[in-house]
């Protein structure tokens, strides 16, 4: 690969690192090529990128995004994931992939420029899609004024309970 090739690879991955959301860093040593093409295909449908590029250009690559705190793990046979539209997509399938196929390991992981560690990028994994988190977040929202209007229609109704028990005893008198 020459410079020039190199060069246009960086700034190619530079822009899409800085419109990612999350990045993912995976060994994929000891997959076949089929696997790895599952795993491509599995991710792309969640709207996610594989890809294997040489960790001195992915170091270039990621200076001045959120995703320069990866650069001390890029050692070894390295692939980076990553999603610009839904962060927990790309963990999940990564987690279920892992767990069937012991060759794939995540190593690290970066959100908004904080370091996701193993155990982090599992428990991303075991959140609910983003409809449902939204649909949760909608009906927390829904349920105060809700509720307050509940408690401000309950003084005028015991008031009125009050006044129907007042007259109930002025007739029975």
């Amino acid at each position: 690969m020459n410079l020039t090739t190199k060069k246009e690879l960086v700034e190619k991955l530079n822009s899409r690192l800085a419109e990612t959301q999350i990045a993912l860093i995976v060994d994929y040593n000891g997959l076949d090529v089929e696997s790895m093409t599952q795993l491509r295909n599995e991710l792309r449908k969640e709207g996610a990128h594989l890809e294997v590029v040489k960790n001195t250009l992915l170091s270039m690559a990621s200076e001045g995004t959120d995703i320069s705190v990866l650069k001390e793990f890029l050692k070894g046979p390295n692939a980076i994931v990553t999603s610009k539209d839904d962060p927990v997509a790309p963990a999940k399938v990564l987690v279920k992939f892992a767990d069937s196929n012991q060759k794939l390991e995540i190593k690290i992981g970066a959100i908004n420029g904080r370091l996701l560690n193993i155990d982090d990028i599992k428990a991303l994994a075991k959140m609910p899609p983003k409809e449902i988190l939204l649909a949760q977040v909608l009906s927390a929202m829904n349920a105060v004024p809700t509720a307050m209007v509940r408690v401000l229609g309950e003084v005028p109704r015991s008031f009125l309970y009050v006044l129907n028990s007042i007259g109930d005893q002025k007739k029975a008198a």
